[in-house]
């Protein structure tokens, strides 16, 4: 099979939106505070997050335009697969090692505050992907799909960025930033789907 820059947006598209609705059932889960495997949820998005680093990539290199957010998509993913990791790897460690040594506690604070530092610039990111999709839909005559997903992205990119700027504690709710980031997610999926039907 030949992955042509069509075959490729459209698998990118389908991986973006995976990603939304994983992060859709983890929120909707947490919320109803109801016991599941993290490990089996985050293992699935560090396999998607994987395969999006080299689909979202090429298709930077394939496209004839919106590289710029082709390149948002994919380093996004790329950071993900970091902060997914420092999820599955280290909270539980340092958190034991918190919980047995005194003095320890700020051990899992700061490599939480580092994961949460991770996970906002990842938002950041899919938010400018959004921007730029949802301009490049408006220009191809999808004003409806293309004006909601570039408002959700200029959201996204201003939640997020006040908490890099201020962190956690400052005066933004940390679940309004990835609130905005999962819904600017969603619509970015849906719009880039929306272009891959218009592309020649």
């Amino acid at each position: 099979m030949e992955f042509t820059n069509k075959r490729t947006m459209l698998i990118t598209a389908s991986l973006v939106l995976l990603v939304a609705i994983t992060q859709i059932i983890y929120t909707a889960l947490y919320v109803a505070e109801v016991s599941f495997s993290r490990q089996v949820l985050w293992g699935l998005e560090a396999l998607i997050f994987t395969l999006l680093v080299a689909f979202a990539g090429a298709s930077m290199v394939q496209a004839k335009n919106c590289q710029l957010g082709w390149s948002a998509i994919a380093f996004c993913a790329a950071i993900n697969i970091v902060q997914v990791s420092i999820g599955l790897t280290l909270f539980s460690s340092f958190g034991k090692v918190a919980g047995a040594v005194e003095g320890a506690q700020p051990l899992i604070g700061g490599v939480v505050a580092l994961s949460f530092m991770i996970y906002y610039a990842a938002k950041m990111l899919l938010g400018l992907a959004a921007l730029v999709f949802g301009m490049a839909s408006i220009a191809k005559g999808g004003k409806a799909i293309g004006g909601l997903t570039a408002l959700a992205g200029v959201v996204a990119m201003f939640a997020n960025g006040i908490l890099i700027t201020f962190g956690r504690d400052g005066f933004l709710p940390s679940g309004v930033a990835g609130g905005s980031g999962v819904v600017a997610t969603l619509l970015l999926a849906i719009c880039l789907i929306s272009l891959y039907r218009k592309e020649d």
